[in-house]
């Protein structure tokens, strides 16, 4: 069974920055599409970042020009390294297939961000 572990969360001030990791165990097929989602207090959850097994990534507008998604398949191991973080993107962050739970894979525990002066 594939599970997928969430890590790199913290509290940061405005205009810093964070990577998360997302690691993946279990025998799994290959992916084609990966992302990052997030959930905001209040909110409903939203995808932000995708990539593909061959490096091709798409970013919501919310984050474009400051999020980088990227993937090492050998590692089975997904990033998303976050710059000139904004309080609003305090959330709950998520890694999953594109679209979600593809093969069952299950939403993990998330790892979260606050960003806060």
């Amino acid at each position: 069974q594939v599970q997928l572990v969430e890590s790199g969360g913290g509290l940061v001030q405005p205009g810093g920055s964070l990577r998360l990791s997302c690691a993946a165990s279990g025998s799994i097929p290959s992916i084609n599409i990966m992302g990052w989602y997030r959930q905001a207090p209040g909110k409903q959850r939203e995808l932000v970042a995708t990539i593909t097994s061959g490096g091709t990534t798409n970013y919501a507008d919310s984050v474009k020009g400051r999020f980088t998604i990227s993937r090492d398949n050998a590692k089975k191991t997904m990033y998303l390294q976050m710059t000139s973080l904004k309080p609003e993107d305090t959330a709950v962050y998520y890694c999953n297939t594109v679209p979600s739970m593809r093969w069952g894979i299950r939403w993990g525990q998330g790892t979260q961000v606050t960003v806060s002066s």
